[in-house]
């Protein structure tokens, strides 16, 4: 990858008797950056950033947020336009390559995917080696890394053309391994994609489809998966994709990256957060609770789950799209008057007029959103975690393909603040206090 920052000066640091220049980084978009690098070596010293929010640990050309304006692009694309008038394979080509196709480009490229979503027929027997109950998530870990095992001719890192085909391969069958942990989950028969169909409608087909009886998807929910997986499909230097690049900085075969990047969103506080949304509502159980929660909230007694973001101080640009998917689908669905969904739509009321919530910037973010909607689509709270990787997967494989062709990266090695003890003389255990 070719580097497009640009020098800025120099920032003076003074350590001591030491003076050190350090220049100062420009990207396209976005504040400067100080270079420190060299700081250590010139000044024999480290900078300490817990959780690393103030350091860049790479240059990347793929996602840009701005949290206060509240901003997402995707390769200079507004989120929004993206989730209105592409598809989720256009943007899984723009994420890859930097363009969005041309009509042939776009025929091509969905073809490949298309023809790829087959699992090996062996592959199906590791499914049954996991517990009946086990966890969708963690079937997905141990599938996706499995990978490496049955498809071993496309791990070579150093080769462009199995980096290419690793990359579709992945793309491809995500749906088909979460439709899988899914059935397996419910105890019910999997059941194979079909290549007539669109990505979104293959993978609402194989989720629900019965042997028993045909299956026809519906649009408006072939729509809305669609742009939820949109949605989802990157979101810059989060803890899922800065373990992806760790993990692959090492050389570990993308198989292992990915299965590392979602082990890694399985955390309830990344990739659980939609469901510790929906369990709050669940918790609140009907409208007239939400007055007392609310108040519970002011006093800090509860959490508002699925409200505010980590990265945004305005409103996510993901949930305003969301929120009209939402709609959507509990309205061709017959929802809206569902118990859990009356209290969620009040909720949503409130937190959008009431002072409190607006003066914090308390917005409904996309977690709020999308756990309402895949509730109505029939999805168990277990499942979201899988579809927000499943998603993923293209934004993951995109930043570990920037990684390893960036010629200025090298095996992640954080450094740290010792403050255990210093060297002291081993004692044998006859002579220990």
């Amino acid at each position: 990858m070719e580097s497009k920052a640009t020098a800025g000066g120099d920032a003076v640091i003074k350590i001591g008797d030491k003076t050190v220049n350090l220049p100062i980084l420009k990207g396209t978009v976005g504040p400067d950056v100080v270079d420190i690098r060299k700081l250590y070596g010139e000044a024999d010293v480290f900078t300490y950033d817990p959780a690393f929010t103030s350091t860049a640990s790479c240059e990347s050309q793929i996602t840009y947020i701005d949290g206060d304006a509240g901003v997402l692009l995707y390769r200079g694309y507004p989120i929004d336009q993206l989730a209105e008038g592409s598809s989720f394979l256009e943007v899984c080509y723009l994420l890859l390559h930097g363009e969005l196709p041309n009509a042939a480009q776009f025929v091509e490229f969905e073809r490949t995917i298309t023809y790829h979503t087959m699992l090996h027929e062996q592959f199906d027997r590791f499914f049954g080696t996991f517990r009946r109950d086990a966890h969708p998530m963690a079937i997905m870990v141990g599938a996706v890394g499995s990978l490496s095992a049955f498809y071993h001719d496309s791990i070579n890192i150093h080769d462009p053309k199995q980096r290419e085909i690793s990359a579709h391969r992945m793309i491809a069958k995500m749906p088909t391994i979460a439709a899988r942990a899914f059935k397996y989950a419910v105890g019910q028969p999997f059941v194979y994609p079909r290549n007539e169909l669109g990505y979104a409608e293959n993978f609402l087909r194989m989720c629900f489809a019965v042997p028993a009886e045909d299956y026809k998807v519906n649009q408006i929910l072939a729509r809305a998966m669609d742009r939820i997986f949109i949605l989802h499909a990157d979101h810059e230097q989060n803890a899922s994709t800065s373990t992806v690049r760790l993990a692959g900085s090492s050389g570990a075969n993308p198989f292992a990256c990915i299965a590392a990047g979602i082990a890694c969103l399985w955390g309830p506080s990344h990739g659980g957060a939609n469901e510790e949304a929906l369990n709050m509502l669940r918790e609140i159980g009907t409208v007239d609770r939400i007055p007392e929660y609310v108040q519970g909230v002011k006093d800090r007694r509860y959490r508002l789950m699925g409200f505010g973001h980590r990265v945004y101080k305005n409103y996510d640009p993901r949930a305003k799209v969301m929120q009209r998917t939402a709609h959507e689908v509990l309205e061709v669905l017959g929802k809206r008057d569902d118990p859990l969904m009356k209290v969620a739509l009040e909720l949503e009321h409130i937190a959008l007029n009431d002072p409190y919530f607006v003066e914090r910037k308390l917005y409904p973010n996309i977690d709020f959103y999308s756990g309402i909607t895949l509730n109505a689509m029939g999805f168990p709270s277990e499942m979201f975690t899988v579809l927000f990787a499943l998603a993923r997967t293209v934004g993951w494989i995109a930043q570990w393909k920037e990684m390893i062709e960036d010629p200025s990266q090298k095996i992640g090695r954080p450094r740290q603040i010792h403050t255990g003890p210093t060297e002291r003389a081993f004692v044998p255990i006859e002579k220990r206090g």
